[in-house]
């Protein structure tokens, strides 16, 4: 087996993906997938960080995706290098949930933050 990382999809594909899972989560693998794709290629800083926000928000305690947009906050942080103030203080907050609660927020919103930290230059 080879690990190959997600491509990027067009963004009616995207917003649909993220809807459909942050509605019903037998669909949270499949989201996980597109929201990784486009935090890694998606030329679009602002779509990503939206929908980074949009999951890192609205998915219910537990979901592995609360971790995976901390974790992708990271990637477009690397990738961009920058992210809004409210970006940002959501990578704080689900890495500090993590820390505190891995079974809320799972420890990919550390690596996240960490990512966060050390590309935009943040004490």
């Amino acid at each position: 087996m080879r690990f190959h990382n997600p491509p990027a999809l067009p963004h009616e594909v995207v917003v649909e993906t993220l809807e459909r899972a942050l509605g019903d989560r037998s669909h949270e693998a499949e989201a996980a997938s597109v929201l990784v794709g486009s935090a890694l290629y998606d030329d679009d800083r602002e779509f990503v960080e939206h929908w980074c926000m949009e999951v890192g928000t609205r998915a219910v305690p537990g979901s592995p995706l609360l971790g995976l947009a901390g974790l992708c906050l990271g990637h477009t942080a690397r990738r961009f290098g920058r992210l809004s103030d409210e970006a940002v203080a959501l990578a704080v907050s689900l890495a500090a949930r993590s820390e505190a609660d891995p079974s809320d927020v799972d420890g990919r919103a550390q690596d996240g933050y960490d990512d966060v930290r050390h590309f935009l230059h943040l004490s």
